[in-house]
């Protein structure tokens, strides 16, 4: 990309665009310029209105300048003016790391605890889990959602922030209301089986067992070990809830549905650990944990953030623009209107 330094800071993407400034002057110079003689083709009115004695509005000066001012704000932006910013070191791993949360209809059962206030179990996840997506700086980060199907909900990137913010705007239900372990770990693997970084790490977390999906859960776990995919497994849900019912008040277990067996088995398969949350507390430390067997020590890689300003000249030039408009089409309104 070429780049010409104007100021400190301000750069140019294309400077070559600007040779096209003078190109109107140039054909009005060169183009011969239309006859007037001849029989009209099309009768207008209010052309007077509009043109006036002086031959058309482009002869009054001050519309002429707003003009020019308009092609050469367009010209510049399409130049690409940027904002060089200072150099950054960016902190990467070569770690590869997935999050995999369910998202099935169990997963609102409201028995988690947050703020003194009882919440369903995506809520508390996507806090958590985002909070430890937005800290897992030089890793690239990637999100699967998984209830009766998985999908990919956002690919591996250096972004965290975007990824906690899809994370915090998934919907329970969204992927069906079953619940597919061995399909999110099959695509988990997918993903991953071709990238070339050193550790490879997928963060599957569930409050029930497989009720869906083409895939069994120990399959893809195995099939997984053997492509070098750590997997953390994560229970989610309490073991005591207040329920009321016809015969009164009484205590129910919510999790009675999660398969800690297969949970415990896939993370065993692939060298990783199960890890169970039972609220919100709980699962705020499982996180920690986890920060610290996948640490985020790493190599420095050095970057010059840009930011591109072109939408200020092409703003600019509209504003100019719309201005013209109007005051050109206001003798003719006020021609209109007066008896």
């Amino acid at each position: 990309m070429a780049e010409t330094v104007l100021s400190s800071g301000f750069a140019i993407a294309w400077p070559w665009l600007l040779l096209l400034a003078p190109v109107p002057w140039l054909l009005r110079k060169i183009l011969p310029s239309s006859s007037s003689s001849g029989s009209q083709a099309l009768r207008v009115p209010w052309f007077e209105a509009v043109a006036g004695k002086r031959g058309g509005w482009m002869r009054r000066p001050w519309l002429a300048v707003i003009a020019v001012l308009v092609w050469l704000l367009l010209v510049f932006a399409a130049s690409r003016p940027q904002w060089i910013g200072e150099i950054e070191s960016l902190p990467v791993t070569g770690r590869d790391l997935l999050l995999a949360v369910d998202i099935s209809g169990s997963m609102d059962t409201q028995d988690m605890i947050m703020n003194k206030t009882a919440v369903n179990r995506l809520r508390v996840v996507k806090k958590v889990a985002g909070e430890f997506i937005q800290r897992r700086h030089g890793d690239r980060v990637g999100l699967i959602l998984f209830g009766s199907r998985a999908y990919l909900q956002t690919p591996l990137t250096f972004d965290t922030e975007t990824t906690a913010t899809l994370l915090d705007e998934s919907e329970i239900g969204l992927a069906g209301r079953e619940t597919a372990i061995g399909d999110a770990i099959g695509l988990a693997v997918k993903r991953l089986r071709d990238d070339a970084a050193a550790d490879r790490v997928l963060i599957l977390l569930t409050d029930g067992a497989n009720t869906s999906g083409e895939v069994q859960p120990l399959q893809a776990a195995e099939f997984a070990g053997r492509e070098g995919l750590t997997v953390y497994t994560v229970g989610v849900g309490a073991d005591e809830m207040m329920v009321q019912d016809f015969f009164g008040t009484r205590v129910v277990n919510p999790s009675a549905d999660l398969d800690e067996d297969t949970l415990r088995s896939i993370a065993e398969r692939t060298g990783g650990r199960y890890f169970r949350a039972r609220d919100a507390e709980g699962l705020e430390k499982i996180y920690e944990i986890l920060d610290e067997l996948e640490p985020v020590e790493s190599d420095v890689e050095i970057i010059r953030p840009v930011d591109e300003l072109f939408y200020w000249p092409m703003g600019f030039a509209y504003v100019l623009a719309l201005l013209a408009a109007l005051l050109s089409i206001r003798p003719l309104m006020l021609r209109t209107v007066t008896p």
